[in-house]
């Protein structure tokens, strides 16, 4: 059983970047694997910072598209965050419930990161791209 259910903890791990398994393997406790997937999450979520960032700036003064971006950001971040507490509830109050919890935020938060880099490779004159060509 413990097997299955950290099979299926480190199975998002495909999304987030090689060093990603790396910390995983070489992590040989409970501790040390909670501590990599803490890190795993914050290294995600800075990349977010970071890439939101860059559209916001690409965005500029378009009061609407402002809006509109970070009216999605937060409901993405709502679905994370309730798609994550689901992901996890089966080992809510086990010892590897924040390691689940956190591989689950970075696996997310790195699909994230992917789909807004896109927006800023779009072409110009893309209509299916809010984001202006740089």
């Amino acid at each position: 059983m413990k097997a299955v259910f950290l099979a299926t903890a480190l199975s998002g791990l495909s999304l987030l970047p090689a060093y990603a398994a790396d910390c995983m393997d070489s992590a040989t406790t409970q501790t040390a694997m909670t501590a990599c997937a803490a890190q795993l999450y914050q290294a995600a979520d800075a990349d977010l910072n970071k890439t939101f960032h860059e559209i916001r700036q690409r965005i500029g003064d378009d009061a609407q598209t402002q809006s509109m971006l970070r009216s999605a950001e937060r409901n993405w971040i709502a679905f994370r965050d309730a798609e994550c507490a689901f992901a996890a509830s089966a080992g809510e109050g086990g010892s590897a419930y924040t390691m689940t919890s956190d591989l689950c935020l970075a696996d997310i938060t790195t699909a994230r990161v992917k789909q807004l880099r896109k927006y800023l490779s779009c072409a110009e004159g893309d209509t299916t791209c809010p984001v202006p060509a740089n």
